[in-house]
């Protein structure tokens, strides 16, 4: 090409060239900024998208986990009445079976059958108030626990709610149920048998759905880590490969300002011709 002062294309190619590293320093500054290699969709389209998506289904299995802990909790809850109320009914059976002896004055058996009444009483004051979040699932007409499973809500363990009440479908003992005779006594303690195995099987039913609850915990765990991981393989830089990058990129750019400079100074050389 002819000497000429108007166009310098030797400049035009060392600014194209500075200008393509200036672009690949930003990227990789990005890169190291955010330690994401795909931080937008400019920067690779179809994998931010894959991304995203997969973003949403961790956020949906955070709320599944929010959904089994409170699960958790209310199951825990009810256990914990069902075992109270299964040591009651073991007391009751101590009264009960001792008011049965036909050799106790009116005195004991009143205050046998006082406090049956009172031990009776605490179990409706247990059942009454074992709820969390608004749930009971012991008392009379109880409601069941329930947990969504996946990341849309769309399926979800239920564990059915047992009746602890008196006079319920498990604690058949009921209020009318009295100790103050040797007859009264002897009714009282089949009751109480009969409520305590249903009692113990409740809380097998309870203690069996608290184990598929956590078993489901432990596996949304996993799978929420795996699917983090997932992600990360797709979209997180490798910072020791852009570290190395960015030292290249930035000899370069050096490089690249010094060659441009020298084509500027091109054109002058003109002058030695008018000399």
């Amino acid at each position: 090409m002819a000497f000429s002062v108007n166009t310098n294309a030797g400049a035009f190619a060392a600014l194209q060239n500075l200008n393509n590293t200036n672009s690949q320093l930003k990227t990789v500054q990005t890169q190291i900024n955010t330690g994401l290699k795909v931080s937008s969709a400019k920067d690779d389209a179809a994998t931010f998208a894959i991304a995203q998506k997969l973003r949403a289904d961790v956020s949906g299995l955070n709320a599944v986990k929010s959904s089994l802990d409170r699960a958790t909790s209310t199951i825990d809850v009810a256990i914990a009445a069902g075992e109270a109320v299964s040591d009651l009914l073991i007391e009751l059976k101590e009264k009960a079976v001792a008011a049965k002896d036909t050799g106790l004055d009116t005195a004991s058996r009143n205050s046998l059958n006082n406090d049956f009444a009172q031990l009776r009483s605490q179990i409706t004051s247990i059942v009454d108030n074992a709820e969390f979040n608004g749930t009971n699932a012991v008392n009379s007409g109880g409601s069941a626990i329930i947990a969504i499973t996946n990341d849309t809500g769309g399926n979800k363990i239920s564990i059915a709610s047992q009746d602890l009440s008196v006079g319920g479908a498990n604690v058949t003992l009921s209020s009318g149920n009295t100790i103050s005779t040797a007859a009264g006594a002897s009714a009282s303690v089949a009751a109480i048998e009969s409520s305590i195995t249903n009692v113990n099987d409740a809380l097998s039913a309870l203690g069996s759905g608290a184990k598929r609850i956590e078993l489901q915990r432990g596996f949304v765990d996993k799978l929420s880590d795996a699917i983090e991981v997932g992600v990360g393989n797709l979209v997180d830089a490798d910072l020791a490969k852009t570290s190395a990058n960015l030292q290249s990129l930035q000899v370069k750019q050096q490089l690249g300002l010094q060659a441009l400079s020298i084509a500027n100074q091109a054109p002058g050389t003109v002058l030695s011709l008018f000399r």
